[in-house]
């Protein structure tokens, strides 16, 4: 109880933090509805072609919906000094970090998965795909999260870090992005996805175990 205390304070804290700044937290989600509109419009509206590519536009834009989030994971509590109160706190840093990827998951994760369906209709894609799509971004975009915070943990000292940030993160984003696309595709052509959905599951649980550890040093190298 000791330790889940400051952890779910951590987290309203933040919650409270992406409340009071809405603009800057809704980012993300209006990026991820504006790319996917687009491509109906470019297109021309060809219902075949819309469904055949739905899966990855679809994840290309969380994955960077995402990314363009990562930056503020940590920005703020190194801008202001809160960050090092974090270090120098008597709780271990990468449960303060894992607290801080789960609000931040929740800001900009979460909501990608609520609007996806709609999205997923202008797209053409069957609705048998439906609860692929949602499961796959359920399971996808923590671990997109849990991976950029590493990246984040890096770079955040750097004035500007962001091609860093893009140049360290992306390649370890690719995983999740083939397993995700390549189960929503399958699952609007009724065949079987629990290969790639076992892969997300082991992603997640992966990166939930080995991630908030290397941030938190990370963080301790960039404030040092």
């Amino acid at each position: 109880m000791d330790l889940l205390n400051p952890f779910f304070a951590m987290i309203r804290r933040d919650l409270l933090l992406a409340v009071r700044h809405r603009a800057e937290s809704a980012n993300p989600l209006l990026f991820f509805i504006l790319v996917v509109t687009l491509f109906p419009l470019g297109l021309g509206g060809q219902a075949k072609l819309l469904q055949a590519m739905a899966p990855g536009i679809i994840w290309v834009a969380a994955l960077l919906a995402v990314m363009l989030s990562l930056d503020s994971l940590f920005r703020s509590d190194f801008d202001d000094g809160s960050m090092e109160q974090l270090v120098l706190s008597p709780y271990p840093l990468s449960l303060l970090v894992l607290a801080k990827i789960i609000a931040h998951w929740l800001v900009t994760g979460l909501p990608l998965l609520l609007v996806a369906p709609l999205l997923a209709t202008l797209l053409n894609l069957p609705e048998s795909a439906f609860p692929v799509l949602m499961l796959t971004l359920l399971l996808g975009t923590p671990v997109l999260s849990l991976i950029g915070a590493i990246g984040v943990a890096l770079t955040v000292g750097l004035r500007r870090g962001g091609v860093l940030l893009a140049l360290l993160v992306l390649p370890l984003y690719i995983p999740v992005l083939i397993f995700a696309s390549n189960a929503i595709e399958m699952a609007a052509g009724g065949l079987p996805v629990g290969a790639q959905i076992n892969m997300l599951i082991a992603l997640l649980l992966a990166a939930l175990v080995l991630a908030p550890l290397p941030a938190a040093a990370a963080l301790k190298m960039s404030i040092n």
